[in-house]
């Protein structure tokens, strides 16, 4: 009997979406491949239920309180001694190939080792030039994409399949299994934004019940039309299914899930936050509102939002099994089977 390819999946931990897409696709590599599972860097409130093999500091943006990074806490939290000390001390030879969700440790460590590596991820669809760019590039963040977790190969996803290697985004099934209604409230998820400003500015519209999901909340409050959850996927995906709209960030798994479930979704890319600003552009295109502030400006932009019936009707396929179908394929085609 032939040997089983041993792979290292390495998610990256910053944020929730990528520990969210691995959750639907390890059970379909473990039917292949020996595998094992890397998770680097800070800020995921999804859990894992897989065992993982290796925890690692690696490299991740600290959400701010006023809609950006906090590049303060982010460079301090940087520990460049760790991180090349895990870079030489990852036992990264024993893998025949890396999968990774742009995690920087793994990807550098089999760059050193010549181990090839797929990328498959949101982020490698910027490798691509016919995805969605604000008119003002940030060639610091360019490089970034192109450098931060190279790879080999790469299948990636975004709102519309831009490019050839490009799908459509992975909706989790207990995201498609969800029954949806409209209770009339909308969610909120803005992790860049302190809970109590968003209390402060959610408050000028009392006619409408809100739904906020904060992070780093321990105890769940309501102030009048208000009410203030911890970050917790169930919790979150039955507000989701029940509300009348997501009000999020610039992210991509959270209005992709929104957009499929028929919510209206309005997005506030985080200030400063490249990749956020490019999913903002894209969704703008697909006639998603965007505004880069909560301010009195966005005031006219989210009350015209509020008045609308719907959004734009998106559908996204499950295409869990032909993206497996796609690596599987990949990895034979390398010669690595």
């Amino acid at each position: 009997m032939a040997r089983k390819l041993k792979i290292l999946y390495a998610i990256q931990g910053t944020g929730n979406g990528h520990v969210s897409r691995a959750r639907d696709f390890i059970p379909y590599l473990q039917q292949h491949f020996e595998l094992d599972i890397l998770i680097s860097g800070t800020q995921v409130d999804v859990a894992l239920p897989h065992q993982i093999k290796y925890r690692k500091k690696g490299a991740s943006f600290i959400f701010g309180k006023n809609g950006g990074v906090d590049y303060w806490k982010t460079i301090n939290s940087l520990s460049p001694i760790t991180f090349l000390k895990d870079l030489f001390t990852l036992p990264i030879a024993q893998y025949d190939l890396v999968i990774n969700d742009f995690e920087p440790l793994s990807a550098w460590a089999a760059k050193r080792k010549n181990i090839p590596v797929i990328a498959l991820s949101h982020q490698a669809s910027f490798l691509s030039d016919k995805t969605p760019r604000p008119t003002q590039a940030d060639n610091f963040t360019e490089f970034l994409f192109q450098q931060y977790a190279p790879s080999n190969f790469q299948i990636a996803f975004h709102f519309e399949s831009y490019d050839s290697f490009i799908n459509t985004p992975i909706i989790r099934k207990e995201i498609r299994s969800l029954k949806t209604s409209n209770d009339g409230h909308y969610t909120v998820y803005l992790p860049a934004y302190q809970h109590e400003f968003l209390v402060n500015y959610l408050s000028k519209w009392p006619q409408i019940k809100w739904q906020v999901f904060a992070k780093n909340l321990k105890q769940a409050y309501q102030i009048e039309n208000i009410k203030v959850c911890p970050v917790q996927n169930e919790s979150f995906n039955n507000s989701l299914a029940s509300c009348a709209g997501l009000l999020t960030g610039g992210g991509f798994e959270a209005p992709a899930e929104a957009l499929f479930l028929g919510k209206k979704v309005f997005s506030v890319p985080m200030k400063g936050q490249y990749e956020q600003i490019c999913n903002a552009e894209a969704l703008h295109k697909m006639g998603i509102p965007v505004v880069h502030e909560l301010d009195d400006s966005a005031e006219i932009i989210l009350d015209k939002w509020l008045e609308a019936a719907h959004g734009p009707k998106i559908t996204f396929p499950d295409n869990v099994e032909q993206v497996v179908a796609q690596l599987l394929n990949l990895i034979s085609k390398t010669a690595l089977v």
